[in-house]
């Protein structure tokens, strides 16, 4: 199991066969491309002190110059996530990057890990 979420995702997104970038992919990253930045989470620490499990809502954005690259690009990161045991948390959401004429795509996901 994983130490981090951001480990866990790094290696779920490892084989997918584009390059995924934590919170921002550097200027002129090749397309398409993935970035995941944690977005919140769930607590489970009570009275009796921390809980051995750690809970981290990640956020996956796919993006790609055509929305059905865009597409095919989440749907290969949603598969690698949910083999590696990730809960998705609703659909994929579409957005577009007015700057750089980038079509994306975001989801988050639930993941739990070992600190």
């Amino acid at each position: 199991m994983a130490s981090s979420a951001e480990a866990f995702v790094a290696a779920a997104l490892a084989g997918i066969g584009v390059k995924a970038y934590p919170d921002v992919a550097p200027s002129g990253a090749p397309r398409p491309y993935v970035t995941f930045q944690a977005v919140g989470g769930q607590d489970v620490n009570d009275m009796g002190g921390p809980a051995d499990l750690e809970n981290q809502r990640m956020q996956i954005s796919a993006w790609s110059e055509t929305r059905l690259a865009t597409a095919a690009t989440m749907r290969s990161a949603r598969d690698a996530l949910v083999a590696a045991g990730a809960l998705p948390i609703g659909s994929p959401v579409s957005d577009h990057e007015q700057d750089t004429q980038l079509y994306g795509s975001r989801l988050d996901f639930s993941v739990w890990f070992r600190p």
